[in-house]
């Protein structure tokens, strides 16, 4: 199957949707090549950077899901390899 390199940004402004967050990315581990969190102390916000190498629909339905999450917001840049 085709995948892509993509990397999502994510930007968390409500703590307590942390969890639903991580058992989302725990749901896609397979996926996911790297992950890089910044805590922002005084915006009270963190900011996360995930590298994933997966199926176009894969990577779309993770980011999708994370960006449902209330206080959470998502984005998703590709690379224009696929393997």
């Amino acid at each position: 199957m085709e995948t892509r390199i993509a990397v999502i940004g994510i930007v968390v402004e409500l703590e307590s949707s942390v969890e639903a967050l991580n058992e989302i990315l725990h749901e896609y581990r397979e996926y996911i090549i790297g992950r890089m969190g910044i805590p922002y102390r005084q915006k009270k916000l963190s900011i996360i950077s995930i590298a994933v190498d997966a199926p176009q629909d894969v990577i779309s339905a993770l980011s999708g899901k994370v960006g449902k999450l209330p206080g959470i917001s998502s984005k998703t840049a590709y690379s224009g390899v696929k393997s």
